[in-house]
């Protein structure tokens, strides 16, 4: 049976990257714990050759709910227009990214995509736009290397994470008794509670398109259960937040229901 999610992403989505001048390529991190991590890059940056980028590096990094290109393919294109060299990596344990590596951190994600990016030629400086999850690896990538990123752009996310910002999330989501439950959706209600809560604007998916996302967007769950784990009891035993060098632009919805707007004024 044809899973209409699959199609999407290898056919329409792959299609916005290609016509932003963008080509899929797999990185090699670190051979002994098999370590890849799956880019879209510019077509004009060959790994093989390690060319240095012709203009302003832009890395996206996505959030929990998808990978790479599922959530930034309506941006890349505005985004390349504008004259900035483009990289959509997936996170490992997401898309085509992998590991055998048992480090579940957001600073194993951090150095994951820095080293994969200097593996392609990119030494800095560049911008890292994080949306959620990925707000946490830019803010990382920032704090271990100032030399290679020299600005921050994030959406939807804190520096640091702790129990009480988890307890006062399940608070605001009733239907969900933990965050893996909420953030790994495994069955159709489950994912609709998860996008109506994240969806400012609220709308209707057939029941078998849900499904085919459940089955396509929603594997590796035991890797990123871990994850989840790590980023609430690692991330809150943090004292104070790092003392940023780079420009941090924060990007915040006011009716954001997983991190309330407040917690950007603080």
């Amino acid at each position: 049976m044809v899973n209409w999610v699959e199609v999407l992403r290898k056919h329409f989505v792959a299609r916005l990257a290609t016509n932003a001048g963008l080509r899929q390529h797999a990185v090699a991190v670190d051979e002994e714990d098999g370590t890849v991590i799956n880019f879209w890059l510019p077509n004009h940056n060959k790994a093989s050759h390690m060319n240095h980028c012709q203009h302003h590096p832009l890395v996206l990094v996505h959030g929990f709910a998808g990978d790479g290109m599922m959530t930034w393919g309506f941006q890349v294109g505005a985004l390349a227009k504008c004259g900035h060299d483009v990289y959509v990596p997936d996170l490992v344990h997401f898309g085509g990214s992998t590991s055998r590596s048992p480090d579940r951190s957001v600073a194993f994600q951090a150095r994951c995509l820095t080293a994969a990016l200097r593996n392609l030629g990119v030494a800095g400086p560049c911008t890292v736009v994080g949306f959620s999850y990925g707000g946490f690896v830019a803010f990382e990538m920032a704090a271990a290397c100032p030399g290679l990123v020299r600005s921050v752009v994030v959406s939807g996310c804190t520096v640091t994470y702790t129990d009480a910002m988890k307890d006062a999330l399940l608070g605001r989501h009733a239907g969900a008794r933990s965050i893996t439950e909420l953030m790994l959706p495994e069955t159709v209600e489950q994912l609709r509670l998860l996008f109506s809560s994240a969806m400012h604007m609220k709308m209707w998916f057939p029941r078998r398109l849900v499904k085919d996302f459940l089955k396509v967007m929603c594997n590796n769950r035991k890797e990123r259960a871990e994850m989840l784990d790590d980023m609430v009891n690692m991330r809150g035993k943090e004292a104070s937040a790092p003392v940023f060098q780079q420009n941090i632009l924060l990007l915040w919805g006011e009716n954001d229901n997983f991190f309330p707007v407040r917690m950007g004024r603080v």
